[in-house]
């Protein structure tokens, strides 16, 4: 089953990171939520210290739900998931983050995760 890791989960219902994670579970995906709180969303707890970058493979996908300023601190550690794909929902943009993952073979996506998976189109890659 592919895994996708959810950066920037948050426990507050009302955060698209929170709804993402609970949608992509439904869906059969293997999640892994890493944030900077702890919590759950429904059986998936939202891990604080994330694990080493090598517990995680294989990943498919890494779905922001960072700022581009918090994204630079972890440059080193969506790299070394070594994803297929890195997805920048509406408000990750982050061109320098996107050539970093361009430059290793992982696709850079600007798309929304919700709206993937309500058009059945999350495992697309040409969106």
């Amino acid at each position: 089953m592919p895994r996708t890791v959810v950066l920037g989960a948050s426990p507050n219902p009302n955060r698209a990171s929170f709804v993402a994670v609970r949608k992509l579970a439904e869906s059969g995906e293997e999640v892994v939520a890493l944030g900077r709180r702890p919590g759950t969303i429904g059986t998936i707890a939202i891990q604080t210290d994330w694990p080493e970058a090598k517990a995680l493979h294989p990943v498919d996908t890494v779905t922001l739900y960072l700022n581009p300023e918090v994204q630079q601190q972890y440059y080193d550690y969506v790299l070394a998931l070594q994803p297929r794909r890195i997805i920048f929902n509406p408000g990750t943009e982050n061109a320098e983050l996107a050539a970093l993952a361009r430059q290793r073979g992982i696709e850079p996506v600007v798309a929304c995760t919700l709206v993937l998976l309500s058009l059945g189109q999350y495992h697309n890659t040409e969106v």
